[in-house]
């Protein structure tokens, strides 16, 4: 390895580190301090770095939480949601992208909690980021509802329109964080009991079987 590419590897690793130190001060300050609005200063005091650093890695406040939103994504395992999309019998997808995206809740649900209160209470305070990702959701689960619609799944008196209305209830945090912190139940339990909500309301039962996906009749 040459000179160069070593201080360049150097470099790209101390970029990151400091974006890691930044991100883990924004949790930090988010569990800490909930009902506040986010204070940029105090979150470069604790990541020990200048205001001016942040601005520079993330470009602006709505950046900063545009990267929360993403690494909470990833950091839980949102590409087993992804993976779920492609399956190609969508009551599997609801099955295991339910699954997967009650795991990701559950390993950052603080924090899913403050930026969802936040952007209800303070549109402004998430710089966006929280109503994109939202917006995003429902257009999956559109998605999701007419592939069950083409598929001939649906019920005959639920339309394609008000399946993706379900789905985006089903799916969302709120849901989960009623069953899982209101309720005290494991996240395997919450997603079992959503999945089978979903399926019987919205669902033809399965052929040879009286059973949802939910595993009862």
């Amino acid at each position: 390895m040459t000179s160069r590419r070593y201080e360049q590897r150097l470099r790209a690793e101390t970029a990151e580190e400091t974006r890691r130190r930044i991100l883990d001060a924004v949790y930090e300050r988010l569990r800490a301090a909930p009902t506040e609005r986010l204070s940029l200063d105090q979150v470069a005091q604790s990541a020990r770095v200048a205001r001016s650093t942040i601005y520079l890695i993330f470009g602006s406040r709505g950046g900063v939480f545009a990267a929360v939103a993403s690494d909470l994504l990833d950091r839980g395992g949102f590409d087993r949601v992804v993976k779920a999309v492609s399956h190609p019998d969508p009551r599997e997808t609801i099955r295991l992208g339910l699954l997967a995206s009650c795991e990701v809740f559950a390993k950052s649900r603080d924090i899913y909690r403050v930026l969802l209160s936040s952007a209800m209470l303070d549109p402004d305070a998430t710089a966006g980021a929280t109503q994109r990702s939202e917006k995003e959701r429902a257009a999956g689960m559109k998605a999701l509802a007419t592939r069950l619609g083409e598929q001939g799944q649906l019920r005959a008196d639920v339309s394609i329109d008000e399946a993706a209305h379900v789905l985006w209830l089903m799916t969302g945090f709120d849901a989960f964080d009623s069953l899982y912190t209101g309720r005290g139940l494991p996240v395997e339990e919450v997603a079992r009991l959503l999945t089978a909500t979903a399926e019987r309301t919205l669902c033809r039962p399965r052929r040879g079987s009286g059973r949802t996906a939910g595993g009862r009749a």
